[in-house]
């Protein structure tokens, strides 16, 4: 079974509640947590917890995602103006929701202004 498979099996046992069992290096059946992964951990997710952004070469601006947006799955448009003494725009689209709805991270580039550009990375928190 590939590791993608394995998590997406994780993830559904998990969610409807059931315990996951998987072999120990002894072979013994125990009970044993899902495995943590960054992009499909089971204690986060866009849907349950919204997300964090990051930006790069930040000089305060700022990204908020809100679970309902993803939810809705739109192409929308932000500002990422935040205490900058400038704005920029980033654009998220319909795919880019669904894979945040996946709870994959996605990541992408603000428009220019001031003559430069962030690349921002979005993730479930």
């Amino acid at each position: 079974m590939k590791r993608k498979e394995f998590i997406r099996r994780i993830a559904a046992f998990t969610l409807l509640g059931l315990p996951v069992m998987t072999a120990s290096n002894s072979c013994s059946k125990e009970e044993q947590p899902a495995p943590s992964n960054n992009n499909n951990n089971t204690t986060s997710g866009c849907l349950t917890n919204g997300t964090n952004s990051s930006i790069s070469s930040n000089h305060g601006h700022s990204l908020t995602v809100s679970k309902e947006d993803v939810e809705n799955a739109f192409e929308k448009t932000y500002s990422i103006k935040g205490s900058a003494g400038h704005d920029h725009m980033v654009t998220i689209t319909s795919s880019e929701f669904e894979t945040l709805k996946n709870n994959q991270s996605i990541s992408a580039t603000s428009t220019s202004s001031s003559g430069h550009t962030h690349n921002i990375t979005v993730s479930c928190a």
